[in-house]
């Protein structure tokens, strides 16, 4: 795949250098130990998975004087072997600089590659059932961390969804609550997003669906249904307002890589997963100093 690098915005360097400043506030002991002789250090990659992170892990030993020398691309998939471990990249600068960057890095490194292995997953489920819907990560994120798990849905192969409650407007039960309705909620939005944003509510039932579509949301998401029954209700409603409304349907709820493939139906196109970023196994690896 492409480089996604270039997606990043003009704050994504400060974010790691917060890494940094937060592993070593004050004196870095370790580092005084073992001085400023130049090594080598290898990473090696211990689990099955999708390498993900690639400019953050870059970026970390950048700020600190040191070189990375990548043997295996952003995006690829690999394995450790019959060894156990699969040398992924290699390190060069002072000692205690590789390992002031040693924590950060690899952190970093585990939680964005399992992000994309969990993604990748999906994609092939996807894939195998030949369902032309789009699968979608959610806004169910890590404080903090965002920038690095949305950028490692994408490394993945899914669609990051919406980035921050600024870039789309979701209508969920709370809203509608707050406002006494469906068509309330949707009139005071598109009030204040205008015709750049879509709109997009959250619909228990078809008749909530029927009433979101007559106010004129975007996406209608189909919220925690079982698969015969978001086919039915979405095959209704894509018949009953063919011709007079347009909008996409969103299945969400509860999905995972166990239970994904009873949703892929032909009238779904997006299924949104928060196991994409939540509870995901991070993928191991280590940082070696040659010696």
């Amino acid at each position: 795949m492409s480089s996604l690098e270039h997606l990043l915005p003009t704050n994504w360097k400060k974010q790691v250098a917060s890494w940094l400043d937060e592993d070593t506030p004050t004196f870095d002991y370790g580092g005084f130990v073992v001085g400023d002789e130049e090594k080598v250090a290898y990473l090696f990659g211990k689990a099955n998975g999708v390498l993900a992170g690639v400019p953050f892990f870059n970026e970390v030993f950048n700020q600190i004087g040191c070189k990375v020398e990548w043997y295996l691309k952003e995006g690829d998939e690999f394995e450790p072997g019959p060894t156990g471990r699969l040398k992924v990249a290699k390190v060069t600068g002072p000692a205690r600089k590789l390992l002031l960057g040693e924590r950060p890095a690899l952190n970093m490194l585990a939680r964005a590659s399992g992000i994309a292995t969990r993604a990748r997953a999906l994609l092939k489920l996807k894939q195998e059932h030949k369902w032309d819907g789009l699968i979608a990560a959610t806004r169910k994120t890590t404080p903090g961390f965002r920038i690095v798990e949305k950028y490692a849905s994408l490394v993945g192969g899914v669609d990051p969804h919406r980035m921050d409650l600024s870039s789309m407007i979701m209508l969920k039960d709370n809203h509608i609550w707050a406002t006494g309705s469906i068509t309330n909620a949707v009139k005071q939005a598109r009030s204040v997003g205008g015709f750049a944003l879509k709109i997009e509510v959250e619909c228990r039932s078809e008749a909530e669906a029927d009433e979101a579509i007559l106010a004129g949301a975007d996406i209608i998401m189909l919220d925690n249904f079982d698969g015969p029954g978001i086919h039915a209700c979405a095959a209704n409603l894509k018949s009953k307002w063919a011709g007079k409304h347009r909008f996409l349907i969103e299945g969400s709820g509860g999905l995972t890589l166990e239970n994904a493939a009873p949703f892929m139906s032909r009238e779904v196109d997006i299924l949104s997963f928060g196991c994409i970023t939540q509870g995901v196994p991070h993928i191991d690896f280590s940082l070696k100093v040659d010696h």
